[in-house]
């Protein structure tokens, strides 16, 4: 499959050649008989290194569309949280099955929400989802209008079918599938999980490098964009949007990627975490999981995310005279972990699996179980490869909800808190 890198860049495709006008976004008459239709990713009036907008031209308008009726919103949960209190406990799920065979569950059907925070009406704040599927959508496509989906693979392949053409994503690549988007998600195996942040706040942005300078954590050339494809079918399909935390389908009477070419700088794109190029210490101290930040959403306060996408991907560790896993630690900033694979280094002793996840909600203390903490503590310092492992974090400034599911579901681990049992005492009472 073909594709376009680059991130935040201005890109421009066509399926056919001589589709695209040239000189005007708008002409009179479009090339090859297309309409011309913006997607504005951003207000008109946004500051020009903010503005993310694309020109489609496309077989038929979007307008062209059936009316929306309600659709149960199953599991899936939106702005603002209230079902229940956010408890001041450390959480911890089980992974979640995929659906029995038997049971037709598709990206959608398979969609359920943990926790969140802030509301989808005003932009602000976030959500976590878990998916589990075991068939593709076929005449069903969806766009969220309440925000952007950061799609975060844990077992089995998906192809993502776009207004803008066809990409795939896999365990250990992340894709973003912006605000207003219609999309596809096809399995390319018998069954898929996941995880996604649903991030109603300011698109995804590279992170503030700072001191770092222009090289180094993910870099631009990383990330692809689909190139234009195209198909021009008459048959019906179902147009499911989530809007204001709900579920409404609209029918239509043709394929709505009937988009032949495009230019702009609002798009779905794919980064492989493998490439992500690590930083970390050569000397002492553990530094903070900001230098693991992927992706962020910026809020109105500078230097406080309205989330952030952090992983923690094999890397070499070399710090001296240091206790190298992440260390205990009380938070203003809210974390929903997952593992992608592996074993994460705080918590060798089984509990956090691939596919499950934690919260670890503002000021909530938390860190390396008793187990991590005694190897670490006696541990030969020599340079040491953490491999074979992938795990990440949205973080937020936030307080996480659950939801009621997530606090009643059996997947709920009841006894968190026993892995740090076994920390003992070892104040010896005499100070130098």
């Amino acid at each position: 499959m073909d594709y376009q890198s680059g991130f935040g860049n201005y890109f421009s495709s066509e399926a056919l050649p001589g589709a695209l006008p040239l000189g005007q976004n708008n002409p009179q008459t479009a090339p090859a008989g297309l309409y011309a239709e913006q997607l504005s990713g951003a207000a008109f009036t946004a500051p020009i290194s903010e503005n993310q907008r694309s020109w489609l031209y496309r077989i038929l308008p979007s307008a062209v569309q059936s009316g929306f009726r309600r659709l149960d919103s199953g599991l899936w949960r939106s702005g603002p949280f209230v079902e229940r209190p956010a408890p001041p406990d450390p959480l911890r799920w089980d992974p979640f099955p995929v659906p029995d065979a038997d049971k037709a569950t598709d990206f959608l059907d398979g969609m359920m929400t943990l926790c969140g925070a802030g509301d989808a009406a005003t932009r602000n704040g976030m959500a976590v989802h878990l998916y589990a599927a075991n068939r593709s959508m076929t005449d069903r496509v969806f766009y969220n209008s309440d925000g952007d989906l950061l799609i975060v693979p844990q077992d089995g392949a998906l192809e993502l079918i776009t207004e803008f053409g066809k990409v795939g994503v896999a365990p250990c690549e992340i894709a973003v599938v912006q605000r207003g988007i219609k999309f596809q998600v096809r399995l390319l195996g018998k069954a898929a999980r996941g995880y996604v942040c649903e991030n109603y706040g300011e698109h995804f942005a590279l992170p503030y490098r700072g001191p770092v300078g222009a090289n180094g954590l993910a870099n631009t050339r990383d990330f692809r964009t689909p190139v234009a494809w195209f198909e021009e079918s008459r048959r019906r399909v179902e147009l499911v949007t989530k809007f204001d935390g709900n579920l409404w389908a609209a029918d239509l009477d043709h394929s709505p990627f009937d988009v032949v070419a495009w230019h702009g700088n609002y798009a779905p794109y794919v980064y492989d975490l493998r490439t992500f190029n690590t930083m970390n210490s050569v000397s002492f101290d553990h530094p903070d999981p900001s230098i693991f930040t992927v992706l962020t959403s910026p809020s109105a306060r500078p230097g406080t995310a309205n989330v952030d996408f952090v992983i923690f991907p094999p890397r070499w560790m070399v710090a001296e005279h240091t206790f190298r896993p992440p260390y205990f630690h009380r938070n203003v900033m809210s974390e929903y972990m997952g593992l992608i694979h592996g074993v994460y280094d705080a918590k060798p002793g089984g509990g956090f699996e691939p596919g499950g996840g934690s919260l670890h909600n503002c000021m909530i203390p938390h860190g390396p179980e008793a187990e991590a903490f005694d190897m670490a503590s006696r541990a030969e310092l020599k340079p040491t490869y953490q491999g074979d492992t992938l795990a990440f974090m949205f973080e937020t400034g936030m307080i996480l909800r659950p939801t009621r599911l997530a606090l009643e579901t059996p997947r709920l681990q009841k006894d968190y808190r026993a892995c740090w049992r076994g920390l003992a005492t070892h104040f010896s009472g005499h100070g130098k």
